[in-house]
């Protein structure tokens, strides 16, 4: 598999391609190496030119300065069951700048009351921004989780689609 690492306003950020199609993303990262060393876990091991990667580190670029940005790229979805693949495919729908409850997902998925389900895929989603994870939250309105990029690149990235959903994240006792 080949790798791109990209710097954009939000971070270093990792793309892992493979003959089928994007195999994985990271979130964005304070260095390269650390978003070296994720795309390496993942098995890449060939460094591709920009030129092979149909424009998509220049999306994540203006995507991270706020532009309107679409990431129509073909997923490479091998080891990723009909479930995930459902889901990661509703999530793609959902508009930037707006979001969608973990149950709201489960139901556009095609299995509603799986929302606990829905989390646990979002949670694994090896596309972070491309299958806009983050736009995915609580019920109640909360946040929800964001796996390995925590709350906060969360809410910045709402913040930077414009969402009125990126409250505060609320502080311990």
């Amino acid at each position: 598999m080949k790798f791109h690492i990209c710097e954009t306003e939000l971070g270093w950020i990792g793309i892992v391609m493979s003959p089928a199609g994007l195999r994985a993303t990271t979130l964005p990262r304070d260095s390269r190496e650390a978003a070296l060393g994720e795309v390496l876990a993942i098995g890449a091991d060939v460094e591709a030119p920009q030129s092979e990667l149909n424009g998509l580190a220049d999306r994540l670029r203006r995507y991270a300065r706020g532009e309107a940005v679409a990431f129509p790229d073909v997923l490479d979805l091998q080891g990723v069951s009909p479930f995930q693949q459902a889901v990661s495919e509703a999530a793609r729908d959902i508009p930037s700048g707006q979001t969608c409850s973990y149950g709201e997902l489960a139901a556009r998925a095609g299995r509603p009351g799986a929302a606990r389900a829905v989390g646990q895929v979002m949670a694994r989603n090896p596309w972070p921004i491309i299958v806009p994870c983050h736009r995915v939250v609580a019920s109640g309105g909360g946040l929800g989780g964001y796996g390995g990029g925590g709350l906060e690149m969360k809410r910045r990235l709402l913040r930077l689609e414009r969402s009125p959903a990126a409250p505060p994240v609320p502080t311990a006792p």
